[in-house]
């Protein structure tokens, strides 16, 4: 079964697993309705500057629900308003939310590896934190498996990074790409040399 970890199309294929990402007013409207799939919400760094304790109260209510499989995409964006120090603290209550909840984290970070991999190192989470959208260099790629994250890869990726990450530490997406969640398995698996059936292994 071929699995897209992250898009923000709201009508997906639906010969496929999507896990659909939402904001938090959209999070809300599906956790009040009967809509069927899969869906992640999280406080994105972009508005880390709207956390308060009533919204993670709202987000952990919003998580309790079976169809949010996962908590993000949260992390840090040194283009986002907010203090990279506050938005290690933003992230950190999600951690916390993730590791209660049982759900894995999807992550969104733009030039603050170096947080992320300590922050990583100190709280040794549980659960399973899987990097969005990964571009990075294959020297970069190691830093985070070797810490026991996940990547995941969309239409952009350096092949060098695919080639060496293992298969089950490897994830397929097409966050907003208008290029289908089948015509990405194919690319990495030409890349990994197996085929699409390998890749969920």
């Amino acid at each position: 079964m071929i699995v897209d970890i992250h898009t923000h199309n709201l009508h997906p294929d639906a010969k496929h697993i999507s896990i659909i990402n939402l904001s938090m007013e959209e999070a809300e409207r599906i956790y009040s309705s009967n809509e069927k799939g899969y869906f992640s919400v999280g406080i994105h760094p972009w508005f880390a500057n709207e956390y308060n304790e009533e919204k993670l109260s709202t987000l952990e209510k919003i998580l309790s629900d079976y169809r949010f499989i996962a908590v993000g995409e949260c992390g840090w964006d040194k283009n986002s308003h907010s203090s990279i120090e506050f938005q290690t603290y933003v992230f950190t209550q999600q951690v916390h939310l993730s590791e209660k909840m049982r759900k894995p984290l999807i992550i969104h970070c733009v030039g603050c590896y170096n947080e992320l991999i300590n922050l990583k190192k100190q709280l040794k989470p549980i659960q399973k934190w899987i990097i969005h959208g990964f571009r990075g260099k294959p020297q970069l790629a190691k830093q985070l498996l070797n810490v026991g994250c996940a990547l995941s890869f969309g239409e952009n990726f350096n092949i060098e990074s695919v080639i060496i990450t293992p298969i089950e530490s490897l994830f397929i997406e097409t966050d907003e790409s208008h290029l289908s969640i089948e015509l990405l398995y194919n690319r990495i698996a030409k890349i990994k040399n197996c085929d699409i059936k390998s890749l969920n292994a």
